[in-house]
């Protein structure tokens, strides 16, 4: 189909992907780390990035490397346990990476996320902009869940759902899970020999739920979690392809924009997705009045807002709330994520970005609203 091929290959050639490995192929199965196999991707992720890409990196396999080390053959499953075991195996899977990668002369970055980092707005922020930082460094985050301090109630479950929300997290253009399977299959191949893979498909087709299995032992997602992963991307805008990490050459493949693996794709524009969840997901906490210049600049330049621009603040609201800006004479120009709460946007107002360190003390960011976090009035009245 000529679309998905165009699909792919602009897939291919875009900017910020996501690569998950799950813990089935960044370890033997279970019995220590894949050593080799981590050096393979460790060199297609180099060979992606010498093209302009960024990568994020999201790895399973502490617990796993953990309770080879710890001597233990069958996965854990008290809490403690689990935790423990997690301690003690991320020692073992960031050295193996930062090895792998120091081949290549690239620097990696060790980033520990919960769930609560993800739905807590001002960890949010946080999170997105050393993210985002990391990236712009030229830097290789490698992404795990904090398994050492998650506890069943606020743990993500399972990796693949982690580079869902991280998707969403940096915006990026495609996620690329690697699995040991080729992609979605028409049955289960561990049951049935005559199984095809499905090239592609709308990421929301109700067809592909009824053809997602469970994980092994190791794992804790399977093809489900894949599947839900994609979902949750897809609220970014976010295309997911699932493909065989066994295999001796996927990712330079994708690169070129192959038929390999499984597209799920979205049928939502990355911005109208992004700007239909912030609309319609985040409850107003205040409003920050602009001037005339700052008004012009966000409603028809596209530019972020600057503490210069700032006369006034309504309403009590916290650094990561939504926010509405307005011009002086009460007319509402959009909606965003505000880096500042409403008591710092009052000390900073009217100053130049320069300065808002020595006023505060501190700096999160230069812009009050970044233009990334910003929804126009004439975008929401669309929605």
């Amino acid at each position: 189909m000529q679309e998905v091929g165009k699909i792919r290959e602009k897939l291919g050639k875009s900017k910020r992907w996501v690569v998950k490995i799950g813990s089935a192929l960044s370890t033997n199965d279970g019995v220590g780390l894949n050593v080799s196999a981590i050096d393979k991707w460790a060199g297609q992720i180099t060979e992606l990035m010498a093209e302009d890409r960024q990568i994020v990196l999201v790895t399973s396999g502490s617990i796993a490397e953990g309770a080879a080390r710890l001597g233990w053959s069958v996965r854990p499953h008290s809490l403690p346990e689990l935790q423990a075991a997690a301690a003690v195996g991320q020692m073992g899977l960031i050295r193996v990476w930062e090895q792998a990668f120091e081949k290549h002369k690239r620097i990696a970055a060790q980033v520990l996320l919960t769930h609560e980092d993800l739905s807590d707005r001002t960890r949010y922020l946080n999170a997105k902009g050393t993210l985002s930082t990391l990236l712009s460094l030229g830097v290789i985050p490698v992404v795990n869940e904090n398994d050492t301090v998650a506890t069943e109630e606020i743990s993500l479950g399972d990796n693949d759902t982690l580079a869902g929300l991280v998707s969403n997290l940096i915006e990026a253009d495609v996620l690329v899970i690697l699995t040991d399977q080729s992609g979605i299959m028409t049955a289960d191949p561990r049951l049935r020999d005559d199984v095809e893979r499905v090239e592609h498909a709308l990421v929301d087709d109700p067809t592909l739920d009824a053809l997602a299995g469970g994980g092994g032992e190791w794992g804790r997602g399977g093809m489900r979690t894949k599947l839900k992963a994609a979902r949750l991307a897809a609220r970014s805008g976010t295309s997911t392809i699932i493909a065989d990490g066994r295999a001796e050459i996927t990712l330079p493949h994708i690169g070129l924009g192959e038929s390999t693996g499984t597209l799920l794709y979205s049928s939502r524009e990355k911005t109208t997705a992004r700007k239909q969840w912030l609309a319609g997901s985040l409850k107003v906490r205040g409003q920050i009045i602009v001037d005339a210049g700052a008004s012009a600049a966000l409603a028809s330049q596209g530019k972020s807002l600057l503490a210069a621009g700032l006369v006034g603040i309504t309403g009590d609201f916290n650094r990561g709330d939504l926010v509405e800006l307005v011009d002086e004479i009460g007319q509402v120009i959009g909606k965003g994520l505000t880096n500042y709460s409403s008591e710092d946007c009052t000390r900073i107002r009217g100053l130049s970005s320069r300065d808002i360190e020595s006023a505060l003390g501190f700096v999160h960011e230069e812009e009050v609203v970044n233009r990334d976090n910003l929804l126009v009035e004439t975008t929401i009245s669309k929605i």
